[in-house]
């Protein structure tokens, strides 16, 4: 079983009181939902129901008439007569809920009554939205689960939390580490990048020790990801998402990543009108991530948002290398980090940095000063570099320090390289210690 930061949060949703919400899981296909719910479920509670509505659609039936508490309690003692409901402890979950719309709008039903504990979780969630009748706002709490971070995948191989835990302070305290641990983090951290987060992906790894094991499973859920398109997407979209999900590692590739419409099939005075549903319809799906230009790095970043200029990152980066030519993973393996103008390490730290709360930013301005991403860390507009090639001056980041005094804090993440601090106060860190931003 692999060990997910989820489960924390799970019990403490369990634990949070009689007058919980439900809790609604949202997530990409694959990324592991419905095994760490069940995985919660039986280990937390002695009565349970467990609805898969993509896999058991009969039982749709249950949310067709009406949604009052009576009568859904009745449905579900008809249909599950061995399950107590009147029991202490007793939790209902709601797979694949997208598949059946009413079982959405009956969460607030569940919710006021508060006798029993409901977890919904479903993939291609913002697709369903029309269908939905009546959404149960203030009844669900939301809670999105991505693939394995790098901090999740060291513990699935073997890395015990305490050294983590002593890199985590190193890097709150700005102190160096030991190149024991700088040696093996970063190992596994190239690893990573080849393997990625998926589950499934990362079992395969650990027990075939394959690349090419773990690629095939990687090439199953990207064809997993098409067949998802072709069933969903409607009939003129289809081709047009295709087309922008092959065009985002091949945009990631330039010096200048940021997206435009016009070089996905190379059709020249092509605007947004054409191709941003479907970016709209991948990111609703899981599949890929927005990170924002600024008009200024400068707090509330929120407030300097450009809505129409943005860079598409992969949300796993195993996934976008599955996506490029197979040499890729022996570039990777060999210690060039630099391959594809360093695409793959920006991707990666996006992944990590799209856990936050906030929107991902990032500053370019006049295609001659960019700055991967501007984060607000703790109050302060914090700027941030990723260089994983030889070369490793950062001219963008001189230029925000001299001229752009709203920015507080530097950051550079980099290819071996240890902790400190230079003469320009700029903060440097080994590249896997992204994984400590929060």
């Amino acid at each position: 079983m692999l060990k997910r930061k989820i489960m924390d949060d799970l019990i403490k949703w369990k634990n949070s009181g009689p007058d919980k919400q439900c809790l609604l899981v949202k997530g990409a296909r694959q990324v592991g939902k419905t095994y760490i719910i069940e995985q919660f479920i039986k280990a937390n509670y002695k009565n349970y129901i467990l609805i898969n509505f993509e896999l058991m659609p009969e039982y749709k039936s249950i949310f067709d008439g009406n949604l009052d508490i009576i009568t859904l309690k009745k449905q579900l003692e008809l249909n599950f007569p061995t399950v107590n409901l009147e029991a202490n402890n007793v939790i209902l979950f709601l797979d694949e809920i997208q598949a059946c719309p009413n079982a959405r709008v009956a969460l607030k039903t569940f919710a006021l009554d508060g006798t029993i504990d409901v977890i919904a979780s479903g993939s291609l969630l913002g697709l369903y939205f029309k269908e939905v009748r009546s959404y149960p706002v203030g009844y669900e709490i939301y809670y999105e689960l991505k693939s394995l971070d790098f901090e999740e995948y060291l513990w699935a191989v073997g890395i015990k939390e305490e050294y983590i835990n002593e890199c985590r302070k190193a890097f709150l305290n700005k102190e160096k580490i030991d190149d024991f641990y700088l040696d093996i983090f970063t190992k596994h951290f190239r690893e990573y990048l080849i393997v990625g987060g998926m589950p499934e992906v990362v079992k395969k790894y650990l027990n075939t020790k394959s690349f090419t094991a773990a690629g095939e499973v990687q090439d199953k859920i990207m064809e997993a990801y098409l067949l998802d398109i072709s069933k969903y997407a409607g009939l003129h979209d289809k081709p047009k998402i295709v087309d922008v999900l092959r065009s985002v590692p091949v945009q990631l590739a330039k010096k200048n990543k940021r997206f435009v419409f016009a070089e996905i099939n190379n059709e020249k005075n092509i605007g947004t009108r054409k191709y941003i549903s479907s970016l709209e319809w991948l990111k609703d799906a899981g599949i890929i991530n927005f990170c924002y230009n600024l008009t200024q790095p400068a707090a509330p970043l929120m407030s300097n948002i450009i809505l129409n200029t943005y860079k598409i990152y992969v949300q796993d980066v195993g996934l976008l290398v599955s996506m490029l030519d197979s040499s890729i993973k022996l570039n990777l393996l060999n210690e060039d980090l630099y391959i594809n103008e360093g695409s793959i390490i920006e991707n990666v730290c996006a992944m990590h940095l799209s856990k936050r709360k906030d929107r991902l930013t990032y500053f370019e301005k006049k295609s001659k000063l960019e700055i991967d991403f501007v984060l607000n860390i703790n109050g302060e507009v914090t700027a941030i570099e990723v260089k994983s090639g030889n070369n490793k001056k950062a001219k963008s980041l001189d230029s925000i320090i001299q001229n752009y005094k709203t920015v507080s804090r530097y950051m550079m993440f980099e290819l071996d390289t240890n902790i400190y601090i230079d003469e320009k106060k700029v903060e440097h860190y080994p590249l896997f210690m992204i994984m400590f931003i929060e």
